[in-house]
């Protein structure tokens, strides 16, 4: 059984799960502005010698985004830093799909229902993807994307259709079409960590693995930037 350390700290939440021989061992708080602070107290309450390997971690799946830009930057500098120590493998999954498979967990969403996982981008903007129930796994339906709430588009949905995330509060300037089809709306809903984990494993499974040096945030939009370690030394 792999163990997996997992990382979420897209939105205001800070989350950090373990997951070892089946079990789930984790932590969620509500920190805005305060993710540096808590994720490596969090860190030491779940892996207290810091050993990650010792500790039976054999790979670091963290939220690679779209999310809030400090938030992304967090924690893949986290778990860039933990990678190049313990020398151990990354898992990148997206923070819109965590955010699907936690409305999956909490609401226990059956097979065939749709959900539209958004995300405030804080700039007039909303980041968005949509996402099927299938086999208990969110599968991806259509890839993340950044518009104007108005500006949002979907495909033919095919099942109930659920708006989850900090988005939904723009769901009333969605095209009355996509309104339409929203059966439920859960807006308060954010990501966490212990739900990257079966996305991070089925990632596992078919060889999606990172090393250390190829980490980085996604944040779909082109003109944002990441330097990894070795490029963020400081200016003369």
């Amino acid at each position: 059984m792999t163990g997996i350390l997992a990382i979420e700290t897209g939105t205001e939440a800070c989350s950090l799960a373990t997951y070892r021989d089946g079990d789930y061992v984790d932590r969620f708080e509500v920190t805005p502005r305060l993710h540096n602070q808590r994720l490596f107290a969090m860190l030491g309450e779940l892996l207290p010698d810091g050993d990650l390997v010792r500790s039976g971690i054999d790979a670091i799946a963290y939220g690679c985004g779209p999310g809030s830009f400090t938030g992304l930057r967090i924690a893949a500098s986290a778990a860039q830093g933990l990678a190049f120590a313990s020398r151990l493998p990354a898992v990148a999954v997206c923070t819109l799909a965590c955010q699907a498979q936690t409305a999956l967990r909490l609401y226990r969403l059956p097979d065939g229902v749709e959900v539209l996982s958004l995300l405030d981008a804080r700039i007039g903007e909303v980041y968005y993807g949509l996402y099927a129930i299938e086999e208990g796994r969110v599968t991806v339906r259509q890839s993340p994307r950044a518009a104007a709430p108005e500006h949002v588009e979907l495909g033919r949905v095919k099942g109930e259709l659920h708006a989850v995330g900090s988005g939904c509060q723009f769901v009333d300037r969605f095209s009355s079409e996509l309104r339409s089809v929203i059966v439920r709306t859960e807006g308060d809903l954010m990501p966490h960590a212990r739900d990257l984990v079966p996305l991070a494993l089925d990632k596992i499974v078919a060889g999606e693995v990172q090393s250390p040096q190829d980490i980085r945030p996604v944040y779909v939009r082109e003109e944002i930037s990441w330097k990894k370690i070795p490029e963020q030394g400081k200016r003369l």
